[in-house]
């Protein structure tokens, strides 16, 4: 635009009368008489065609209701259904169209064929036009050339009484005299376009006349530099405006610029730079001669968004234009609405991130971490310490544990976590905790009753530049569990209302998280309480392993793993490993009752799949059991590794039922997994147990685990069994505790999901010489025989102070097996910690301990052996049977209780 008017200006300039030749008034007269003549023109063309168009549209319209008029006129419908309709409606049609001003009225049938006319003799002839939307029942207008020339006319359905189209009705006029009727009106029209040609002269000379007055005849380019300055204000204009020219001094600023920038009167005309009050990136803005768009400035309170713009860029002269809007309270509006925003979305962050797990310190930890850095720059939250154990809390603030600190900084001074604070009453968690109310502390530094808690440390605090504190309970159920507080220091403002609103939003969801949190730890403690008390608590002294093991209880909640270590008979040892199905209390509480029974059968001595088959029946009646009275499914079965290992054959029997099989790790440091025969879980019943036999060298460890060391939801079993073997292997030296935790540390994240057993054994082998054995001859003079060959072995051991009773134990076991068993008879001398006597026959009957009469001259014999042994009982093997007893070996001193002996002896004689 400049540049045209930079063209307008430099061109020469004649008026009209070539008196005042660069005159702008002259050349603005012309301009407005050429307009004037076009819009004249424009609108006599304008109303003639407007008359044409009001014209037709007034024929059709007439047409229109002349036809309507006359088809629903009294007696058309009767006259249509005469014979001779003509007749009847001939008379009435031409009547109607003289009265009507058309030029013909024409009523037909369905067919088109007319009953009248204006013309009869073209009445019986077919209708000249469209009758095909009026039999639908519309009205149609159209232009035709009919019999009486070019005609405007209408055709409207006659309906009867159920509305079918019976009879049509036209009506119209001819062309000719619809133009007749607008060239009337060209007079008048062109009559009015002249007068206000001529009225509009007038006032275009009269205006002419006066702006020359107006203008002092001032030529083009004065007026174009006058249009520039006034063009760059009405375009580029939102509120101040401000023109600067290109050495920097200000051309020129508008009311609103000069109430925006506070400038002086006579501010147009100085540098910018000189001018006072002005910002010095306000300055450096307008004074660069570079483009900006709503750059904020300040200026005195106010926030001004200023945009610039060069003023050559289409060959005006150089400089700027900067606009200026005052944007302060559009920002603060802004402001407000961004920390609305802010707001939702840490409440939404608060709802996603807090209460994730059932742990009450990670819930904790949760909150601190949501509110840094977006509400505050430190948070804290302290718990009352039962709360961390699950127990509810105590009704004052003493005894507060620092549970999570989180902050934008590590050296704060601030208690650490795990402190154990006391809050005096005078500080505003004291006082917030006996209240259940928020308590705001807008200056840290003035809240005497807060310095008062630990003045060393609060003033290290305020020194530090934490200057303001929000502290909020932390409530749920009517009870408080603790503090939540939120501390300020990088954002000089204190904490306001809408913090507070904000902070207490935050500790109420975290609030029924931590109490979820605590009433679930203290339900797990209950539970894992439990299951530990099931659990051995100590190991059995025993001679033939090495044992280690480790119980890892879930961190959602318990189940029924357990393990055991059962010494049996004979120095050999029994390793049980095994998993109820499902978690909680009722699990751990079936997993006892399982233990418990497995104990029991072990003192039967059976072999492993016996076992297996008696837990098998105890599963099932308890399942039953819980079907019956709880009217539920029950339970779904227990798996279960029964093994029983032999020091002196070196040799381990295993069955599992649906359990895992063990890994067995050579002292060479390989690892196999024995294909043990699975056998189906616990509970299932249908299906035998099968017993397997391994051969270990000694030194080799036995590993027995549950399903939740080797499975998990992100891997494969095979990865789990893989990465078992992986940390077994390899480590021949390796004592079994060691194993057992470097099996854990591989395999087990710092949460399992499930629980774990793990029991690692290393075997031990009786050395030869303390074992000894001998074949007895089916006869009872056999006896003295075996008698002096025991004492000869016990001399040999150094134990001859046992030599009486173990003569007299013998003595009456193979009295026993001769007389009420029968062939062979063995006995084995088994030296461990304790001396075990063995006599083994080929029978299957189990001999009974009885009280013999005064008269009876049997029946001692087991009594004397049940007074003379620390135990005795029954194992029986495929061959028949095998009657053991246990003597306890002589005191540390080499004495033994021989007065015992003698004791009972006097007593049986």
């Amino acid at each position: 635009m400049a540049k045209r008017f930079g063209r307008f200006r430099n061109a020469p300039v004649r008026s009209l009368t070539d008196k005042h030749p660069r005159s702008l008034a002259g050349q603005v007269f012309a301009l407005q008489v050429a307009v004037v003549v076009l819009l004249v023109a424009a609108a006599v063309l304008a109303l003639l065609l407007q008359s044409q168009h009001d014209t037709n549209s007034e024929a059709r319209h007439r047409s229109i209701a002349v036809a309507q008029t006359f088809a629903h006129s009294p007696g058309v419908l009767a006259a249509l259904k005469t014979p001779d309709p003509s007749k009847v409606l001939q008379p009435l049609t031409e009547a109607a169209r003289k009265a009507a001003g058309v030029d013909f009225i024409v009523v037909m049938n369905t067919k088109g064929i007319r009953y009248t006319h204006p013309q009869p003799q073209q009445i019986g002839k077919k209708f000249v036009g469209t009758i095909g939307p009026s039999l639908a029942g519309q009205v149609y207008t159209e232009s035709v050339n009919g019999p009486l020339g070019h005609e405007v006319q209408a055709v409207v359905p006659i309906e009867d009484h159920a509305d079918k189209v019976v009879g049509l009705v036209s009506a119209g006029m001819k062309v000719e005299n619809v133009t007749s009727v607008v060239s009337r009106q060209i007079p008048i029209i062109l009559g009015t376009g002249a007068a206000a040609l001529v009225m509009a002269t007038t006032g275009t000379a009269l205006i002419a006349r006066r702006l020359r007055r107006q203008t002092h005849r001032l030529g083009p380019a004065e007026m174009t530099r006058m249009y520039e300055h006034h063009d760059a204000v009405l375009h580029s204009v939102r509120e101040g405006v401000l023109i600067v020219s290109n050495d920097g001094r200000l051309v020129l600023a508008n009311d609103e610029a000069r109430r925006l920038l506070d400038l002086p009167q006579d501010a147009e005309g100085q540098r910018i730079k000189d001018l006072p009050g002005l910002d010095p990136g306000t300055v450096e803005l307008l004074t660069s001669g570079r483009a900006a768009t709503d750059e904020v400035h300040l200026a005195g309170d106010r926030l001004l968004a200023v945009n610039q713009r060069t003023t050559d860029r289409h060959g005006g002269p150089k400089g700027t234009v900067a606009t200026l809007r005052d944007s302060t309270e559009l920002r603060a509006l802004s402001g407000r609405a961004d920390r609305a925003r802010e707001r939702l979305q840490l409440l939404h962050d608060a709802g996603l991130g807090i209460g994730t797990t059932l742990d009450v310190v990670s819930t904790a930890e949760e909150l601190a971490k949501v509110a840094v850095p977006r509400l505050a720059d430190f948070v804290t939250v302290d718990l009352a310490d039962p709360v961390l154990h699950g127990d509810e809390p105590t009704t004052t603030g003493a005894d507060m544990r620092r549970t999570a600190v989180r902050g934008i900084r590590d050296d704060h001074p601030l208690y650490e976590r795990g402190t154990l604070i006391d809050f005096l009453p005078s500080t505003p968690q004291a006082k917030a905790f006996g209240s259940g109310r928020s308590e705001l502390v807008p200056d840290l530094s003035a809240a005497p009753g807060w310095l008062a808690q630990e003045p060393e440390r609060t003033h290290r605090v305020v020194e530090y530049g934490i200057h303001s504190l929000i502290t909020v309970p932390l409530q749920a159920r009517g009870v408080i569990l603790g503090m939540a507080n939120f501390w300020r220091s990088e954002k000089p403002q204190p904490f306001e209302e809408d913090d507070l609103s904000l902070a207490e939003e935050l500790v109420a969801r975290a609030a029924v998280s931590i109490d979820n949190a605590r009433r679930y730890t203290r339900e797990h403690a209950l539970a894992v309480t439990l299951q530990r008390s099931l659990l051995p608590r100590a190991l059995p002294e025993q001679s033939a392993l090495d044992v280690a093991h480790r119980y890892l209880p879930a961190f959602s909640g318990v189940s029924g793993d357990w393990f055991d270590v059962i010494p049996l008979p004979g120095s050999r040892v029994a390793l049980v490993v095994g998993d109820v199905v499902g978690h909680g209390l009722h699990a751990a509480a079936t997993m006892g009752r399982l233990r418990t029974a497995v104990h029991n059968f072990s003192t039967l001595d059976l072999p492993p799949d016996e076992i297996l088959n008696h837990l098998d029946d105890l599963v099932q009646r308890i399942d039953q059991e819980e079907v019956e009275t709880t009217a539920g499914a029950g339970i779904t079965g227990a798996t279960c590794l029964y093994a029983i290992y032999d020091p002196v054959s070196r040799r381990c029997a295993m069955a599992r039922a649906g359990h895992p099989p063990p890994a067995v790790v050579r002292p060479d440091g390989n690892v196999t997994f024995p294909d043990l025969p699975a056998g189906p879980p616990l509970g299932l019943g249908g299906m035998p147990f099968e017993t397997e036999e391994l051969e270990l060298a000694e030194g080799t460890q036995l590993v027995l685990y549950t399903d939740g060391l080797i499975e998990d939801r992100t891997r494969d079993i095979d990865v789990g069994i893989e990465l078992l073997r992986e940390a077994l292997a390899y480590h021949p030296d390796r004592s079994p505790d060691e194993s057992c935790q470097a099996v854990l540390d591989d395999l087990l994240p710092s949460r399992p999901k499930d629980d774990v057993a793990l029991l690692i054994a290393r075997t031990r082998a009786i050395p030869p010489d303390h074992v000894a054995d001998w074949d007895v001859p089916f006869d009872p003079a056999a006896v003295a025989g075996m008698r002096a060959a025991v004492a000869g072995k016990l001399d040999d051991w150094g134990l001859s102070e046992l030599a009486f009773a173990v003569e007299l134990v013998l003595s009456e076991l193979i009295t026993n097996a001769i007389r009420y068993g029968s062939a062979p008879v063995t006995i084995r001398l088994l030296l461990d910690r304790t001396l075990t006597c063995e006599v083994a026959d080929g029978s299957s009957t189990s001999p009974h301990l009885r009280y013999a009469a005064a008269l009876d001259e049997g029946g001692r014999g087991l009594f004397l052996v049940a007074q003379l042994t620390e135990r005795w009982g029954t194992r029986y093997t495929p061959q028949g049977k095998v009657i053991w007893a246990e003597l306890s070996l002589p005191r540390p001193d080499g004495s033994v209780n021989a007065a015992a002996f003698l004791d009972i002896l006097d007593a049986e004689l």
